[in-house]
């Protein structure tokens, strides 16, 4: 029986994919599970620094299995079950996982339905194939999110384009979600995960105490008022640094030698390319 989630790793990079392809890559309870024990081995593993996942075949994730992982919990769960739902959402890293400090990038391949699109939100950057399509159908079905797809959709899109996706329960294309924020870039679909790479090398080519340090910056500052954001920045901003480290990629700089330049003396983005 091949893998309901498949997990490796090649050059820093982890590469992280949804292999239910016939059911739409839902996530079912051996999904779940297995993606917890994953983002928790990413967090602790420093032979990687950044994770991209996707899904197989033609979806991204089409959510949560609405007949192995969603009937239990409405009919019968325990107060234990629904204390892990609310510490750890869906694939663990939609609450509880969600600190872990590397960047995680989705590669949006195909639909990212209901909890699948709370997965991708749970991502801290998107790409998205010119295939993909973003939904949110759970009013369809008489609930609405509750593994974080109301609170990133507001503080990704905006109040608007939350309310007009979440009441709707209508499905919006690549292009569009592009013009809302909600991914970074479109892709030719081909494309899409040479894209994802190039992204995790130049997040890669950074010092990783300054990349992990920035997304907490990001996620400690969401909702506060603008002077606790602005004291918040500084704090981070002045202790991230290692000053050998630091020195070194300044005289990187000096020397027009660091990764990625463009311009008059572009460099490429890994030595030896």
């Amino acid at each position: 029986m091949a893998e309901k989630v498949i997990y490796d790793k090649r050059e820093r990079i982890a590469h992280v994919t949804i292999n239910r392809p016939e059911a739409k890559n839902a996530i079912d309870p051996d999904v779940h599970h297995r993606m917890i024990e994953i983002w928790q081995d990413f967090a602790d593993d420093d032979s990687v620094d950044v994770a991209i996942l996707t899904g197989a075949g033609d979806a991204f994730s089409a959510g949560a299995d609405l007949k192995t992982y969603i009937p239990p919990i409405i009919e019968d769960a325990s107060p234990r079950r629904i204390r892990e739902i609310v510490d750890l959402g869906l694939n663990g890293f939609t609450r509880g996982l969600h600190r872990i400090p590397k960047p995680i990038i989705a590669a949006v391949n195909g639909w990212a339905l209901a909890g699948g699109l709370e997965t991708a939100l749970a991502c801290d950057i998107r790409i998205a194939s010119d295939r993909a399509m973003f939904g949110s159908f759970e009013a369809r079905r008489g609930y609405h999110h509750g593994d974080g797809g109301i609170v990133r959709l507001v503080n990704s899109c905006g109040v608007g384009n939350a309310m007009a996706m979440l009441l709707t329960a209508e499905p919006i294309d690549a292009e569009t979600a592009l013009r809302m924020g909600l991914v970074w870039r479109v892709v030719e679909h081909d494309r899409l995960m040479e894209e994802a790479e190039i992204m995790a090398r130049q997040i890669l080519r950074n010092s990783q105490a300054a990349v992990r340090s920035a997304k907490e910056t990001i996620l400690d500052v969401i909702g506060k008022p603008l002077d606790e954001q602005l004291r918040i920045e500084a704090w981070h901003g002045y202790t991230c640094a290692d000053p050998q480290e630091t020195m070194g990629l300044l005289r990187r700089f000096y020397d027009k030698t660091d990764a990625g330049r463009a311009g008059e003396h572009a460099t490429a983005l890994e030595e030896g390319a």
